[in-house]
């Protein structure tokens, strides 16, 4: 899940399953949140979970759509899309990723974007985070 223009959050599930999905959703989106996704039926419940909800519809070639004759196409998941398009591109070099640490590199891929640094910045992000997780060390 993404903000557009804000943070995301990466959660391997057991299964794309509402039940599953749903305890994922409430812990991460704001109930009453517009939330837009593709046509895939797990998310049709939104509504009834609480929050708005638009799609589109890649299967008949919808990828954004201009509901309010601005222009500008409010409706996509083009911010998500980029994002996993990201992740792709990064995963490709360290083939085979076992299941057991493919959690771990998609926690630090997270991490990486929501500070929204690289390079030598990103250090200074990774020290803060350890110093905070230990205790009396300064």
């Amino acid at each position: 899940m993404i903000q557009r223009g804000g943070q995301v959050a990466i959660q391997m599930l057991e299964n794309v399953k509402q039940k599953t999905i749903r305890p994922v959703i409430s812990s991460t989106i704001a109930p009453g949140t517009l939330v837009y996704t593709d046509e895939y039926d797990i998310y049709y419940r939104l509504p009834e979970w609480g929050y708005g909800h638009k799609t589109v519809c890649h299967s008949h070639g919808e990828y954004a759509r201009d509901e309010d004759g601005d222009g500008f196409c409010e409706v996509h998941v083009n911010t998500m899309e980029g994002f996993w398009s990201l992740l792709r591109s990064w995963l490709r070099p360290h083939r085979g990723i076992s299941q057991e640490l493919l959690p771990d590199y998609l926690g630090f891929f997270e991490f990486v974007h929501n500070v929204r640094r690289r390079g030598k910045r990103l250090l200074g992000s990774l020290l803060q985070l350890f110093l905070i997780d230990q205790p009396g060390i300064q």
